[in-house]
């Protein structure tokens, strides 16, 4: 009985002794600008992220930043839409979804961090601030280099032939598709800006492209065992907005189908084995292009069929990859 006093009392004293020696923790306070971070104005930009780390932190704030934007661009756009033509949800929902992508796109580097604290464990915070100004000073510098690579480029693509001047047209004229978008941004940041002349640039880039597509002519010629590709091929070129016929002028190229056919049998089937070789020249008579492909067409029904089959088999294979690759051409 005494033994059994004695480890109660033993057991309580080590209790109290643990229970004394107890760390409390104490929770780090909040400060002001994380609980009550600063708005934007008509000057700048803020924007509150918080992260692992400071770098961490940065890049959620400026995404946070980036979806602000939006946002106001979106109401800036809805109330001029609802003055102007009234209320059309289903244009304005696609065109702000145009608008978020645009700004996901624009690379913030003009930023402050005007504060940062470590919040704890795997916690930091910062708030950051960005001025309209130099962000919209930013965003017209890069679109000046766009229109000046443009102007250059086109010198440069003057001394080349027809197609590789539209496929850089082509190019240009995809890099600046989403240009409205753009300018609507950089309109928000700076209310002075004149998006006309940009507008205009861009309308010029496109005359020129369709200037130059029509004043392009191809005609197609096969021989004795390619007939029944012809129109296959002369579909495609169609479908890409070339004229097809016969010619004289410096824009006119012909391609020329030469192919190989080699009658085999498998498993039931006659096949019709082909090399097919195109090649392309200009009104000069050079060569811009050319390629060779391998088909087999197959057919239950004899080797005429399986010619035939050739045709189907080509133009499954234009619709894969494109007209300009199966000619080794740049359109």
């Amino acid at each position: 009985m005494k033994i059994s006093l004695v480890l109660i009392l033993i057991l309580l004293s080590f209790s109290s002794c643990g229970s004394s020696q107890r760390v409390t923790v104490k929770e780090k306070s909040l400060p002001e600008w994380y609980l009550q971070p600063l708005k934007s104005n008509d000057r700048e930009l803020y924007a509150l992220g918080e992260g692992k780390d400071k770098k961490e932190a940065i890049t959620k704030a400026l995404s946070f930043l980036a979806e602000t934007l939006s946002v106001s661009i979106s109401s800036t756009y809805r109330a001029k839409t609802v003055v102007k033509e009234g209320s059309h949800f289903s244009k304005d929902s696609s065109y702000e979804s145009d608008i978020k992508s645009e700004v996901k796109t624009i690379r913030i580097s003009h930023y402050l961090v005007v504060e940062e604290k470590a919040l704890g464990f795997k916690r930091y915070a910062v708030l950051i601030k960005v001025d309209k100004n130099k962000l919209f000073l930013s965003m017209k510098k890069e679109l000046d280099q766009e229109f000046f690579v443009l102007k250059e480029g086109e010198k440069e693509v003057k001394n080349s032939n027809a197609l590789q001047e539209l496929a850089f047209l082509a190019k240009q004229k995809s890099n600046f598709k989403n240009l409205e978008n753009k300018l609507l941004v950089m309109g928000v940041l700076n209310e002075a800006f004149n998006t006309h002349t940009y507008i205009q640039k861009r309308e010029r880039l496109k005359d020129e492209y369709n200037r130059v597509l029509h004043s392009i002519s191809f005609e197609v010629r096969a021989d004795s065992n390619s007939k029944g590709l012809l129109g296959v091929l002369s579909k495609g070129l169609s479908a890409k907005g070339f004229k097809i016929s016969k010619s004289s002028d410096e824009n006119h190229f012909i391609v020329s189908i030469n192919a190989e056919i080699l009658k085999t049998k498998a498993y039931g089937f006659t096949l019709a084995r082909s090399e097919i070789k195109f090649t392309t020249k200009n009104s000069e008579g050079s060569i811009v292009g050319s390629n060779s492909i391998n088909l087999v067409g197959q057919s239950s029904q004899g080797f005429g069929v399986a010619k035939q089959n050739l045709s189907v088999q080509l133009n499954d294979l234009m619709q894969k990859e494109g007209v300009g690759k199966l000619l080794n051409l740049p359109i």
